[in-house]
């Protein structure tokens, strides 16, 4: 998961846009949320792919993705929610419990 990171940061400064995030079919791709923040919060998949968002501040924070209609439940400490993308878009989402937190999922067809 670290290398996983790593490498997507590379990405975004070698590239200058969003990281392309690649993963097995299935496999879900993961964004921290950390000091009111997730990382990355912007990112590039597949459609079919599925995204894990994972806890790891000392407070509750959730999911909405609207364009999805899509809200998860509260996630304490080390909780997590998982979403698959099958449909290619921009989908904006945001912790709605604060709501200053907030990220994109781009998703496009590799080609």
């Amino acid at each position: 998961m670290i290398r996983r990171a790593l490498l997507a940061g590379a990405a975004l400064l070698l590239a200058g846009n969003a990281p392309v995030v690649t993963a097995a079919t299935g496999a879900p791709v993961t964004i921290e949320i950390n000091q009111f923040q997730f990382g990355p919060n912007d990112i590039t998949v597949e459609p079919g792919t599925i995204v894990e968002w994972v806890n790891h501040d000392q407070t509750v924070h959730n999911i909405i993705v609207p364009g999805a209609k899509v809200s998860s439940p509260g996630m304490d400490t080390g909780d997590h929610f998982t979403f698959k993308f099958d449909a290619a878009g921009d989908y904006s989402y945001l912790c709605g419990l604060h709501p200053h937190m907030t990220g994109v999922v781009h998703v496009k067809t590799r080609g």
